[in-house]
């Protein structure tokens, strides 16, 4: 019988995950897994339980939690395979605050769901994305996306907010309240696969999967299987006109904007000529005012249960 170590963040989504361990465990048991289920202690707990997973035989690691779970459930499975160990596939029970790398996936967003997808779904290989900058000069692995700037200040602000504000609502609210503290765009440079491009960038994204802040597709046709990032950069736009990107980047239609470019790549390096970077890789801390940054995407490197 396939074994799954379940790793739970019990912290995730401000608490629920903790409260959805009954329900969890009632779900596996009745669809008669496996499993070991762990509770991380400490931040990036999950990237050594991970990394023991992978090299201890199990068949599934799964990571229950939000975003920031599953990237360190990813780092800690790559870290595996880097030293020649990695047998365990990825999964997630998605319990977080925006859950934005199970929905790029096509995870079911409700906890039976995800459990019966451990047993009746496929697996694929997936890409991850590597960043290397600010509190990491050695570099990171990521699984949906990085955010640079405006929205990396939106989910700082949105961890500052009441447990009982999350999801959407939370990233609105403190988007609206990002307007105000970060508009000044900074003079970034721009490197895509050896293509330069200097201007100031409010925002900057570069997804593997397709949505950011619960609510925002930046990135509406990424493919998190075809070895490419894609970008959604927005030029200096007035308070009013970042108003009125918000729909456009929520359904996904930002594109024809006179003030977002949407090219895509392999390889990025980011420099901030005037200001700073405030960037996040999967809602995770990478700097809060950096100056350099170097972005790959690696080609179907994780096995994935998914639909």
């Amino acid at each position: 019988m396939k074994k799954h170590c379940v790793i739970v963040n019990p912290t995730a989504g401000k608490g629920s995950a903790k409260k959805a361990i009954p329900e969890i465990e009632i779900c596996l048991d009745s669809l008669q897994i496996n499993y070991d289920l762990i509770l991380t202690e400490f931040p990036e707990h999950a990237i050594q339980l991970a990394e023991e997973a992978g090299t201890n035989g199990y068949d599934t690691v799964v990571a229950v939690g939000g975003d920031g779970t599953v990237n360190e459930v990813i780092n800690g499975l790559m870290s595996a395979g880097n030293h020649g160990a990695l047998t365990s596939n990825l999964g997630v029970i998605p319990v977080g605050r925006g859950n934005d790398f199970s929905f790029g996936m096509g995870i079911p967003q409700d906890i039976p769901s995800a459990c019966r997808l451990l047993v009746d779904g496929n697996t694929r290989k997936i890409d991850v994305g590597w960043v290397k900058g600010g509190d990491y000069p050695e570099g990171r692995y990521f699984g949906n996306g990085i955010g640079i700037g405006f929205d990396t200040v939106v989910g700082f602000e949105a961890a500052k907010l009441p447990p009982f504000i999350s999801g959407m609502p939370a990233y609105l609210i403190a988007a609206l309240k990002t307007i105000f503290l970060y508009f000044d765009a900074p003079l970034l440079r721009i490197e895509i696969d050896g293509e330069v491009l200097e201007q100031p960038c409010l925002l900057v994204s570069m997804m593997n999967g397709r949505r950011m802040g619960g609510s925002f597709l930046f990135a509406p046709n990424s493919e998190s299987d075809d070895g490419l990032l894609n970008l959604c950069i927005a030029g200096q736009v007035s308070r009013a006109g970042v108003l009125g990107l918000f729909p456009k980047v929520m359904s996904g239609t930002q594109r024809d904007h006179e003030a977002i470019l949407m090219p895509v790549g392999k390889n990025i390096s980011i420099e901030a000529i005037t200001g700073s970077l405030p960037v996040h890789a999967d809602g995770e801390t990478i700097c809060i005012a950096g100056k350099n940054l170097e972005v790959t995407i690696l080609k179907q490197q994780l096995e994935m249960v998914c639909d």
